[in-house]
């Protein structure tokens, strides 16, 4: 068993940067923990621990490379092994910084240190302090206490110096001085940078790296307004990078760098257009803080909605990223607090849960009965203001109807007046005056004939037409009229003040005198609510309402020409609920239909009786 592990182990240092062995190395770990997870606690933890490797750097699962990082951990501490602890803890400080939880990968490194001090000094123990110190270099610039950020990257150096570990130097050099350059210590990162460059076999051996440490160089030069050099370095760090691998990860710092010399010195838009959105097209294979400047950057550089929708694209991106990062350490907080806790603690934990639990379902109980005394108190309130506004609307009403029968009144006085002066008098000289022309056809010429003739006959018309409009006068009402007028003079007021067109069509056939107040002043406060939605929100020109009678069902209808609404994702507001209420007192039923930019129809159907 012992020898499938080490097997195993040879083949994932081997397999490092392919991600599909990565994955086989992983399938055939835990296979090797399934088979002998009773036999050997101590090759369990290596394999956990070779299992969190492989996840953290070949792979980008870190809620996996956490968890088995942190089963390893607690086998580690049962065992006492306090390298193999801390070098555990040091993967979990750099997850931790990697995904921004820059406070506990600090607290993570000093736990990590303070299990090595003690510790006989090897090359091993001394590497890993190194690493942990190099790590904690990185947290310090990004929380900017630089201090503490170059104190460590010091740190670091010193003892890999010691080893004489070429690669990881010059690594920890270009962190330092990537620290100088945040700090705007530009010349201190400028000689670090140069120190690295220095080296003529980098750019051969470690292409990467050179194309990495170039483009910072050409970055501090650009920053401290340096220009001579550039653009030049941005493009040969740009094109060893390219020849590594195109559009490798390290070409979209130096695309964002480029597009920003050329927008911010040159104003060369075109130019920073182009290797803006290179970045961002290299960068969305990532969808890391990378696209995140890329978005920032094309909004600064394009123009007018182009801008408008990267800062969108940006903020939106921002809110993801942030929500990711939440939910991961979120994980990590419950992979700690699942596997880390003992059992004594468990035991506390349970009984403190008990007790949340019960003084929970207190708290709800006790919420609960209070919501009902609420609910109930509300509900008498709204009664009581609803009865209230009943009376109101019935005194309102029968004020109307008294207004409305004075106002019909005086109108009968005033055509059988009219109808009297038109009979009595108009009428009379009308045919006096007839009487008269006829007396003068004594003239016997042909032409006065014909004169008068056309006189007499034309008064005879006349007669008829104000007999006619005097027996119209003098006609009553159709029988229940008062309340279509209460409605015409409350359209015509309403659309006059609010600038509408309308067009009022009514069924003679409704027969007003048999519905009841209550019906026909709901009917008046759902249209004169209606009319003052379309006033307020839908921005209309026309409206057309109709009040028809089918099957003893009175038909509203409100049909307005405004920009309509998505009636399934609007809110409810007082108006509508107060129409809703008033429909379900009086039987109704209420439907309004609405299409975007081709206006909303509102439908409402009240039985007669």
């Amino acid at each position: 068993m012992r020898l499938s592990i080490f097997v195993i182990v040879f083949v994932c240092n081997l397999s490092f940067c392919q991600q599909e062995d990565a994955f086989r190395v992983i399938d055939s770990l835990k296979k090797t923990i399934f088979n002998y997870k009773e036999q050997d606690s101590s090759l369990i933890a290596d394999a956990h621990y070779l299992i969190a490797d492989r996840f953290r750097k070949s792979t980008p699962y870190a809620d996996s490379a956490y968890y088995y990082y942190h089963k390893a951990e607690k086998i580690y501490i049962n065992l006492g092994s306090d390298f193999k602890l801390a070098r555990t803890i040091y993967g979990i400080a750099v997850i931790l910084k990697n995904e921004k939880d820059f406070i506990g990968s600090e607290v993570a490194c000093f736990e990590a240190i303070s299990l090595l001090e003690p510790l006989y000094e090897t090359r091993s123990v001394i590497e890993t302090k190194s690493y942990i110190y190099n790590n904690l270099g990185i947290v310090f610039k990004e929380l900017d206490e630089f201090e503490q950020s170059i104190k460590y990257n010091k740190k670091a150096l010193e003892l890999k110096n010691r080893l004489n570990i070429k690669s990881s130097i010059d690594v920890t050099k270009n962190n330092l001085a990537n620290t100088y350059k945040k700090n705007k210590q530009y010349n201190l990162a400028l000689n670090f940078y140069s120190e690295i460059l220095s080296n003529k076999k980098l750019i051969t051996e470690r292409p990467s790296i050179f194309s990495l440490v170039l483009d910072n160089y050409a970055h501090t030069l650009f920053l401290s307004n340096n220009l001579k050099e550039l653009p030049g370095l941005y493009h040969k760090a740009l094109k060893v990078s390219d020849k590594v691998n195109k559009d490798d990860y390290n070409s979209i710092i130096i695309n964002q760098h480029l597009a920003e010399y050329y927008y911010d010195n040159l104003r060369n838009t075109d130019s920073a257009r182009y290797y803006a959105y290179k970045a961002k097209n290299i960068s969305e294979k990532y969808y890391t803080d990378d696209l995140l400047k890329s978005l920032l950057l094309l909004s600064k550089i394009e123009d007018d909605h182009i801008a408008v929708q990267h800062f969108n694209e940006y903020i939106k991106l921002s809110d993801s990223l942030q929500k990711n990062e939440r939910s991961i350490r979120n994980k990590f907080a419950r992979i700690r607090f699942e596997t880390g806790q003992k059992e004594k603690e468990n035991i506390q934990l349970t009984k403190e849960r008990m007790w949340l639990f019960i003084i929970s379902v207190v708290i709800v109980i006790s919420s609960f009965l209070l919501y009902l005394v609420i609910t109930q108190r509300n509900n008498n309130i709204e009664l009581k203001f609803v009865q209230k506004q009943q009376e109101t609307n019935e005194e309102i009403y029968n004020l109307m109807l008294s207004q409305n029968e004075s106002i019909e009144e005086a109108r009968d006085l005033e055509k059988k007046r009219i109808s009297q002066e038109l009979h009595d008098g108009v009428l009379g000289r009308l045919f006096g005056t007839r009487l008269s022309l006829d007396s003068l056809n004594r003239n016997h010429s042909d032409q006065a004939v014909k004169s008068r003739d056309l006189y007499i006959s034309e008064l005879k018309t006349i007669e008829d037409e104000i007999r006619k409009v005097s027996h119209e006068l003098n006609t009553d009402f159709v029988s229940g009229s008062g309340f279509i007028d209460i409605i015409k003079t409350l359209v015509e007021t309403q659309t006059l003040a609010y600038g509408l067109k309308y067009n009022l069509q009514h069924d003679e056939s409704i027969s007003w005198d048999d519905v009841n107040n209550k019906k026909k002043i709901h009917v008046y406060r759902i249209i004169q609510e209606t009319l003052h939605n379309i006033y307020k929100h839908a921005n209309a020109e026309y409206v057309n309402i109709s009040l028809k009678l089918k099957n003893d069902v009175i038909c509203l209808s409100i049909i307005d020409d405004g920009s309509g609404y998505d009636v399934e994702k609007a809110r409810s507001g007082i108006g509508l609920k107060n129409m809703n209420s008033r429909i379900n007192e009086i039987n109704g039923i209420l439907k309004i239909t609405s299409i975007k930019n081709q206006g909303t129809t509102v439908m409402i159907e009240v039985p007669m009786i």
